[in-house]
C-alpha cells in the first residue's frame, strides 16, 4: 500500500468534526498508515455530532522525529486546541520539519496560532478566511490543495479531495525519503 511504513498523529479533542477525523483517520489506514490520535490527555472525547473519539497520547509528550506526518481536523476543537503551547510547538516542530500537516476545515485555527500559514496559499472553511488572510495566508476557494507541505481542505463535503490530495502528498514525502 502507497503509506506502508508511516506513522501519522492526528489531533482529537471534544468537538472535532467527526467525519473530518474518522474518514481521513480511515483513509490513512486504507492506505497502510498507521495512526495515532493525540490530544490534550488521553482517553475518549466526543465529536460535535457525538461519535466517540479515543485519544492515545498526550500531545504535549510526542517527539517530531517519532511521526512522518500531522492531520488538523476540524470542527469546534481547533479554537480549543490553539490555546495549548504543547499543541502549537508540537504543529511548529513538524512545520520546521518539512512533514506533510493536513489541513481541513477550522483546523486552520491551529495552523494560524501555531505561526506556520503566513505565505501560503490556503483553504478552509470560509468562518476562518478573514482569520487566515490576517495570518498572512493567502485564501484560495478550491476543495483542497498543496503548498509545500501544507495540504488544505476545505470542508467537510471536500472530505475526499482533502483526502486525495494529502494520501498523494503523504506518498510523495515517503519516496522523497
Amino acid at each position: 500500500m502507497e503509506l506502508d511504513g508511516m506513522h501519522v498523529v492526528v489531533l482529537a479533542g471534544d468537538g472535532v468534526e467527526d467525519l473530518e477525523y474518522w474518514v481521513t483517520v480511515m483513509r490513512l489506514r486504507e492506505a497502510g498508515a498507521r495512526v495515532t490520535s493525540a490530544g490534550l490527555a488521553p482517553g475518549t472525547v466526543h465529536g460535535k455530532n457525538g461519535l466517540a473519539v479515543p485519544v492515545e497520547v498526550e500531545v504535549g509528550g510526542l517527539d517530531p522525529d517519532q511521526y512522518d506526518a500531522l492531520v488538523i481536523p476540524g470542527g469546534w476543537m481547533p479554537d480549543k486546541l490553539r490555546r495549548h503551547r504543547a499543541v502549537t510547538d508540537f504543529v511548529a516542530a513538524m512545520h520546521g520539519a518539512r512533514k506533510p500537516i493536513g489541513i481541513i476545515c477550522h483546523g486552520g485555527l491551529v495552523a494560524i496560532s501555531a505561526r506556520i500559514v503566513d505565505g501560503s496559499r490556503a483553504t478552509g472553511s470560509l468562518g476562518i478566511r478573514d482569520d487566515l488572510v490576517n495570518a498572512g495566508a493567502t485564501w484560495v476557494d478550491e476543495p483542497a490543495l498543496q503548498d509545500g507541505n501544507l495540504v488544505w481542505g476545505r470542508v467537510v463535503e471536500d472530505i475526499p479531495a482533502f483526502c486525495a490530495a494529502l494520501v498523494a502528498a503523504l506518498a510523495e514525502h515517503q519516496a522523497s525519503r
